[in-house]
């Protein structure tokens, strides 16, 4: 699922394909103040333009990345904890499939 504006259509938070409405994204450009929410990893960069800069210092991958390597252990520990939830959730929708 997609949230968009429903005025101007723009994407403002999404579910993660992998877990439903469990997880959300929200699109920091959609923020009142996106610079203070800057990437920690630039994903799928062999497909960026030549003229985007990326900054030194900042994790970049060329597809995406491997979420143990890159997530902070906080992070992978609150996904461990919605892991069976995550679970369950796709198995009722391969059964209702």
């Amino acid at each position: 699922m997609i949230a968009r504006c429903p005025h101007c259509k723009i994407a403002v938070w999404s579910h993660y394909a992998g877990a439903g409405p469990l997880f959300k994204f929200i699109r920091v450009g959609t923020l009142d103040n996106p610079d203070l929410l800057p990437p920690d990893i630039h994903i799928f960069t062999a497909s960026k333009q030549p003229w985007v800069v990326l900054p030194v210092g900042v994790p970049a991958v060329t597809a995406y990345y491997d979420r143990e390597h890159h997530w902070p252990p906080e992070s992978l520990a609150r996904r461990q904890v919605l892991l069976p939830q995550i679970e369950a959730y796709l198995a009722a929708r391969q059964r209702s499939a």
